[in-house]
């Protein structure tokens, strides 16, 4: 059984260096606008500026970097990456140090971040089709997932504790130092990688950058599944600063109450993640994208009925437990999807699109939120997300595919 036979040394390596990426990451979690307000005495404006206008940078700068992934070997491009992340990353507290930081600085090292996270993530998905077993993609995917939950649920408030004792920039250290030991990591990975297609080429075709966008919007299960998480996740993640906003301003939530609102059901994420195998073995992959997929979308609207107090607080993590859940438990099957109905020489090109894409309905229903929230009220905001949402599963696939076919025809297909 796939859930019981080891993955191998070489997955472990490359699991144990996602995970010290991903706790280094959540460490230092809102640490750069933190900075930003701490440090260079940001308003709202500026700290907005540099929520958005970062990632969208980077995710534009990314473009370009999933064919240029696709043919060349994945180890180093992504030891490239996790380097590239600890010298942006580093700069931080040797500007501090020398009393030069400013805030031009923090958009490029958001921007450099962004575009790197989004290479690093084609990279390591490609590489991890050609790692391990076909069977063993779910397991390997929702070990992945529960690294990711897990590391939200105690990253957060112990970066938040490190600044307070110790100063502004010292979970920007540890998280910049996470990148250099997940290359390391990485580095120890001593699996023979196969020579990509077309290495003799280094430029990139310019017909290419749309490689990933024609192969998930020509395959139906694909198609359905990526317009259902563009929505899905854009306006789960539009809610997040509306929420900060109704909880601390307009409720009188204190600020660690409104922390342990987002890190305790983030222990869900351990629950979904492991129930992934078992629950697809019993019922099936489609039906679990159909019914899990539906239900990640019943939970949001339930956060438009926050009330001050212990009984706002208890819904406030109720309904994050659910959305957790139900996340945890679709993200991994949704990545298994992904990899098993996509050619092995297309793979970087497809994450990279579906990475891109994320971030820009993330962009724009934040920004579309936020406006809306400007001209009406934040929870008016939160219930137009919740309706909206309901609307998701009608984007679902309404029919299985067929069984994954060989990489050579399904290239031959696409």
């Amino acid at each position: 059984m796939a859930g019981r036979r080891p993955l191998g040394r070489q997955f472990g390596w490359l699991w144990a260096s996602y995970a010290v990426s991903a706790y280094g990451s959540a460490l230092g979690f809102g640490a750069l606008p933190l900075i930003a307000v701490l440090v260079l005495d940001a308003g709202p404006a500026q700290v907005s500026a540099l929520s958005a206008v970062g990632p969208a940078v980077g995710a534009l700068i990314a473009v370009p970097l999933g064919p240029w992934v696709e043919f060349r070997r994945k180890r180093p491009v992504m030891i490239a990456m996790d380097l590239a992340r600890f010298a942006a990353m580093l700069t931080i507290p040797v500007a501090y140090a020398l009393g030069r930081l400013s805030f031009v600085q923090l958009l490029v090292v958001s921007a450099v971040v962004a575009a790197a996270k989004i290479a690093f993530g084609a990279a390591s998905g490609a590489y991890l089709k050609a790692l391990v077993r076909r069977d063993d993609l779910l397991v390997a995917n929702a070990r992945f997932e529960s690294t990711t939950w897990s590391s939200i649920a105690v990253g957060p408030p112990l970066g938040g504790a490190a600044i307070g004792l110790f100063g502004p920039v010292t979970t920007v250290v540890a998280d910049a130092l996470s990148y250099l030991l997940s290359a390391l990591g990485v580095m120890a990975i001593r699996d023979r990688e196969e020579h990509p297609r077309r290495t003799d080429r280094s430029r990139v075709r310019a017909g290419e950058l749309l490689d990933g966008w024609r192969h998930l919007l020509a395959h139906p299960g694909l198609r359905a599944l990526y317009l259902n998480q563009l929505l899905v996740s854009g306006l789960i993640m539009a809610t997040e600063p509306l929420l900060a906003v109704l909880l601390l301003r307009e409720l009188g939530f204190p600020p660690w109450q409104y922390g342990l609102a987002f890190a305790a059901p983030c222990l869900g994420g351990l629950i979904g993640s492991r129930l992934a195998r078992r629950v697809v073995a019993r019922y099936g992959q489609h039906r679990i994208l159909r019914t899990v997929g539906t239900l990640r979308a019943v939970w949001l609207i339930g956060l438009a009925f926050v009330q001050p107090g212990v009984a706002g607080l208890a819904t406030v993590i109720a309904v994050e437990l659910a959305i957790i859940i139900s996340m945890s438990l679709y993200n991994p099957v949704l990545a298994t999807y992904r990899l098993e109905h996509t050619p092995s020489d297309r793979v970087a090109r497809t994450l990279s699109a579906w990475s891109i894409s994320s971030s820009a309905a993330i962009a724009v229903l934040s920004a579309l939120g936020g406006l809306l929230a400007g001209v009406t009220s934040p929870r008016t905001a939160i219930v137009v997300a919740g309706l909206l949402i309901l609307a998701s599963p009608l984007l679902l696939p309404r029919r299985p595919d067929s069984p994954p076919v060989p990489d050579r025809e399904l290239a031959a297909a696409g």
